[in-house]
């Protein structure tokens, strides 16, 4: 039985996210001392929400769009990756990763699949943090809430940045966002993948569907329903137990690394501040 859609509210007033969101981009951007923004640019529907607030919030002329192929990319993730940057006239650049990479596995032919998407996904964010120095900008993050509280990303990978304007969005939020925004038609429409490789989608590899699992996690971490409300609620016992796992041994991914504490003042727990002083 599925739960009372009713109780499980994921509708979003989209015209005052994207001005809370723009204003975020411009006011975080502008006090550590930047104008610009560069994104990973992948065709999918995270990037794309995150290319299409950074343009409107800092002009097409302070956003660099990078795109990072490799040699498994799909046609439609490059194609999409245009479609983007042709509608907003923001500045762009492609750098193949595939030659690094390559390079790289050629001493580890027996490298698994998970190793080789890690990898991919830990070397596009190091273009990207070199791109940002190049461009004199911040690196804007495309993680959204559903693959944060899942751990659906990697660490130091998609899943670092400097700001991060979607990461309190679930995905299927991230669809009313990107339809008011003008995101193109194709990008909405296609299955979610990170384009790890042949064939890869995100639903197929995490078991579930986004729909299914941001019906659970709006009530198991922002309304902090209890194991039995969710189950009484209509979901499966097993598909409950499997999310509260996945967001309790993931929670290394949001944070910083863990400090031993020597002092009164250690950071991340006495000396916690959500800006640097003087800004």
């Amino acid at each position: 039985m599925a739960p009372d859609i009713g109780r499980v509210d994921l509708k979003i007033h989209p015209e005052l996210v994207a001005e809370i969101l723009c204003r975020f981009i411009r006011n975080e951007i502008h006090r550590a001392g930047f104008e610009r923004a560069v994104v990973g640019l992948s065709g999918g529907i995270d990037s794309s929400v995150v290319t299409y607030l950074a343009t409107r919030s800092l002009g097409a002329e302070n956003v660099l769009a990078v795109t990072m192929p490799y040699k498994t990319s799909s046609e439609a993730t490059q194609r999409d990756s245009q479609a983007v940057v042709d509608e907003l006239g923001v500045q762009t650049v492609e750098i193949p990763i595939t030659e690094q990479i390559d390079a790289y596995f050629a001493r580890f032919s027996d490298a698994s699949q998970m190793r080789l998407a890690n990898k991919c996904a830990r070397e596009r964010m190091t273009v990207l943090y070199d791109q940002s120095a190049a461009f004199k900008a911040l690196v804007a993050g495309t993680s959204n809430k559903s693959e944060l509280l899942l751990g659906y990303g990697t660490q130091f990978g998609d899943m670092a940045s400097a700001v991060n304007p979607i990461g309190d969005l679930y995905k299927t939020q991230l669809y009313q966002l990107a339809a008011h925004l003008g995101v193109p038609e194709q990008i909405l429409g296609k299955t979610p993948t990170g384009d790890l490789w042949i064939g890869q989608t995100d639903e197929d590899e995490l078991g579930f569907s986004y729909d299914e699992v941001d019906r659970m996690l709006v009530l198991m971490v922002d309304r902090r329903w209890r194991r039995a409300e969710l189950i009484r609620a209509g979901f499966d016992p097993k598909f409950v137990d499997r999310v509260a796992v996945m967001i309790r041994r993931n929670h290394y991914k949001r944070r910083m690394p863990v400090i031993a504490k020597l002092s009164h003042r250690t950071m991340d727990r006495d000396f916690r501040y959500a800006r640097d002083w003087g800004t």
